[in-house]
């Protein structure tokens, strides 16, 4: 599952990325018909972003709570680290969006 889920997501950010760059402009391109292209790969980015994060913060959850339900005593051991790791894992989905604001407003 983690193959198929990696190689979907660099397959969507090689073609994305490929649609970005080859815009030139000239008569007949994506920039002259009114399609932003930086548009669609901010949109990409995004929604791959959000979801590979909320896929990874559940998982991270998911695991905590299985932790603390073998053993209710490691509770406090194991929230401190879950709240560090969802917050560092909130913040790329942060990151990809500003680079996707950067990207549309360029």
């Amino acid at each position: 599952m983690k193959l198929i889920t990696f190689l979907a997501t660099l397959i969507v950010s090689v073609v994305t990325a490929g649609l970005v760059f080859a815009e030139t402009g000239d008569a007949g391109t994506a920039a002259s018909t009114g399609i932003n292209s930086f548009a669609f790969g901010a949109a990409i980015i995004m929604a791959a972003a959000s979801g590979m994060g909320t896929l990874s913060q559940s998982r991270a959850a998911a695991a905590a709570l299985e932790g603390i339900a073998r053993n209710p005593q490691a509770a406090d051991k194991v929230q401190t680290p879950l709240i560090l790791s969802l917050a560092l894992m909130e913040s790329l989905v942060i990151f990809s969006f500003v680079i996707a604001i950067i990207l549309v407003f360029k």
